[in-house]
């Protein structure tokens, strides 16, 4: 009984790290000033396979898809249920919060107010994943990434985040994508702030875990 409550339990941290981290992505979209490294990617590619009419929605399925694969093959222990929840609750919360802050006009406004709200949005973004990555039920195959290079390495996180990003920004500007300053920002302020964030969100989960044990 205590195995599936602490499974359970874990899902709903996940499942609160992902609603807080969308959040944050929510902000960062409503500031308009660039999309996010691995969504520049993306658009990279959406660029190169511009003829055969794939939107950018599925390109960004058929990539997490492809990164999953790859991780079945280096680790399979890496997918797991939250990893599917990551997947498919993500774009479900982004509509949510959009819904619900749209009327507040960010876009319409100026650099003083839409930078503090985009440096709002990361540092929430990075707060939420590292719940996210300390539930241990799963993570988004794009965070994956560093995570996987991070701990196989015995890399410190923060600078795995940092150095992917920029790889992910790098070829997908290569390849056609659009970069802002909002792109900088992000590539470069979240896995910092995550690596801050880590050890809290591990007490706190711990925390969480100490009740049915």
């Amino acid at each position: 009984m205590k195995a599936k409550q602490e499974v359970f339990l874990r899902l709903a941290f996940l499942f609160c790290g992902l609603t807080i981290a969308h959040l944050g992505v929510t902000l960062f979209l409503l500031a308009n000033l660039g999309a996010d490294p691995f969504n520049v990617f993306i658009q990279g590619l959406h660029h190169l396979m511009i003829g055969f009419n794939l939107t950018h929605g599925i390109i960004h399925m058929c990539i997490s898809f492809m990164i999953i694969l790859v991780l079945l093959v280096v680790d399979r222990s890496y997918i797991r249920a939250g990893t599917i929840i990551c997947m498919f609750c993500g774009g479900p919360i982004i509509d949510f919060f959009m819904w619900l802050l749209n009327g507040l006009g960010i876009d319409t406004m100026g650099l003083p107010v839409k930078i503090p709200v985009l440096i709002l949005g990361c540092v929430i973004l990075a707060f939420g994943m590292t719940i996210v990555i300390r539930s241990e039920a799963g993570t988004g195959p794009n965070d994956l990434v560093a995570v996987v290079i991070s701990e196989k390495g015995h890399f410190n996180f923060g600078i795995t985040r940092v150095t992917t990003d920029i790889i992910f920004v790098l070829a997908g500007f290569i390849l056609g994508g659009k970069l802002g300053i909002g792109t900088i920002i992000c590539a470069f302020l979240v896995g910092i702030v995550a690596n801050f964030f880590m050890p809290y969100s591990q007490k706190f989960i711990n925390s969480g875990l100490k009740l049915i044990r």
